[in-house]
């Protein structure tokens, strides 16, 4: 796994070991899989299934059953409710992720650990390396449209709620955003606010106040942007009252610890800057480009565009005018899979590469039938050997889940690159089963 770096983040130094694990994929994988075994081969869930031991991908597809989230429902709530015992992993579960439910409509209960942390900090630095490469930024700041959800107590004792606030809550993400230059311009009080519509429209004056010092602007998911600047459209005026007043709306944001993290950011009224908002919102023609035009540093933006989120692709392209839109990291709340290699291309022709050390991973080959959009599935297949064009379900292995199936994004056209030693494995493009895709070679 890539390491936590001290000091300086060095982009160079990401991405030329990134490069080495994508090359040696297949040794990686089988380590991987290794690690995961050798730390939870004693679990009750794995116990009785003939492994005796064995940590090989071979005697592990042979004992271990694919499973769906409804296998391990059973498990979970057991130690939702209390179990401390090792059910399906070695190391403790920290608290219970909420999947986001925005493929299935449905949100499940999720075990997350440190290694998660872990995997999705080691994402954030690569899918950086790569931005910063094509679009480098300095010292500056993000207009994170990011939000803590609702948490609630299991009958374990175990905090719920959705993997993206275990994230946030987390020192490590603090450290990590340090690190790659992404800070948010809006206080914890604000990100962690107990009112969705106060910390928006905080967000949103954290954004005008540091205007010159944005360099980002992202959210996890693309219509939590879109959202964002359509509720700009109605409270400008608001918003620039306050600025000119150097006070927060009484009506607006009421919640203690809010105001005074506002009030003290305001410090002071600041007419001049208010009226520089007012004008740039009077110039704008049905808000088009208004990111650019309100923060004129800013490189990208930034988040997740593609499956469900592509719907919202051009509706944040009218508000970015022309600055780029970047795809973030492809993943399930079940884990992370891949980075954002190429952010130069647009979210509709993002790719994604597979990161060989966060989980173990097989493909199962999905077929045509009769030339329609439903699928015959056969037996799964490592990393390192799927085939050009073909149609795969996802399969992961990590160290909070065994063998499960990611059932949230399905269906994979695996992109390949052929410049590419054999053993190494580069990108694919998104789709979800039941999308309309043919299973036409991808060209």
């Amino acid at each position: 796994m890539l390491e936590k770096k001290t000091g300086r983040f060095s982009g160079e130094e990401v991405i030329a070991e990134f490069e080495r694990l994508t090359r040696d994929a297949a040794i990686v994988q089988r380590e991987t899989l290794r690690r995961i075994l050798a730390e939870n081969g004693g679990v009750e869930y794995l116990k009785g299934l003939g492994l005796a031991g064995r940590t090989d991908p071979e005697s592990f597809r042979a004992c271990v059953p694919l499973a769906t989230h409804a296998d391990l429902e059973s498990y979970i709530e057991r130690i939702a409710h209390g179990d401390t015992s090792a059910v399906l992993t070695a190391k403790p579960a920290t608290s219970i992720s909420l999947s986001s439910g925005t493929t299935q409509g449905k949100r499940k209960y999720l075990l997350f650990n440190e290694e998660l942390v872990k995997s999705t900090m080691q994402i954030y630095r690569i899918s950086y390396a790569f931005r910063n490469r094509e679009f480098p930024v300095g010292n500056g700041k993000a207009l994170q449209f990011i939000y803590s959800s609702r948490q609630f107590t299991t009958k374990g004792g175990l905090t719920a709620t959705t993997a993206t606030t275990n994230v946030y809550r987390s020192e490590e993400f603090k450290a990590t955003m340090r690190d790659i230059q992404s800070q948010c311009c809006s206080p914890d009080e604000v990100i962690f606010g107990p009112d969705f519509a106060q910390s928006l429209y905080c967000h949103l004056l954290c954004g005008l106040l540091f205007a010159g010092e944005v360099q980002i602007v992202s959210a996890t998911f693309a219509h939590s942007v879109v959202l964002a600047f359509q509720t700009f459209e109605r409270v400008w005026e608001e918003l620039c009252a306050d600025i000119r007043r150097g006070a927060v709306s009484n009506t607006r944001v009421t919640a203690p610890a809010v105001r005074q993290a506002m009030l003290a950011l305001l410090a002071a009224p600041n007419p001049d800057l208010a009226d520089a908002v007012a004008r740039k919102c009077a110039g704008l023609s049905n808000w088009y480009g208004v990111i650019p035009a309100l923060w004129p540093n800013a490189k990208y933006v930034y988040g997740i565009m593609t499956g469900s989120m592509e719907h919202y692709v051009k509706k944040l392209r009218h508000y970015a005018g022309g600055l780029p839109l970047v795809a973030a990291e492809y993943g399930s709340s079940e884990g992370w899979i891949g980075a954002n290699v190429e952010p130069e291309a647009p979210p509709e022709c993002a790719t994604f590469t597979v990161l060989p050390d966060i989980a173990y991973f097989e493909f199962i080959p999905l077929k045509s039938i009769s030339g329609g959009a439903c699928y015959a599935e056969s037996e799964p297949v490592g990393l390192t050997e799927v085939a050009v064009g073909e149609h795969y379900e996802v399969v992961m292995t990590t160290f909070a889940a065994v063998r499960q199936s990611t059932v949230l994004v399905v269906a994979f056209r695996l992109v390949l690159d052929d410049s590419m030693d054999d053993g190494s494995v580069r990108t694919w493009a998104s789709h979800k089963r039941g999308d309309d895709v043919p299973c036409d070679p991808v060209r």
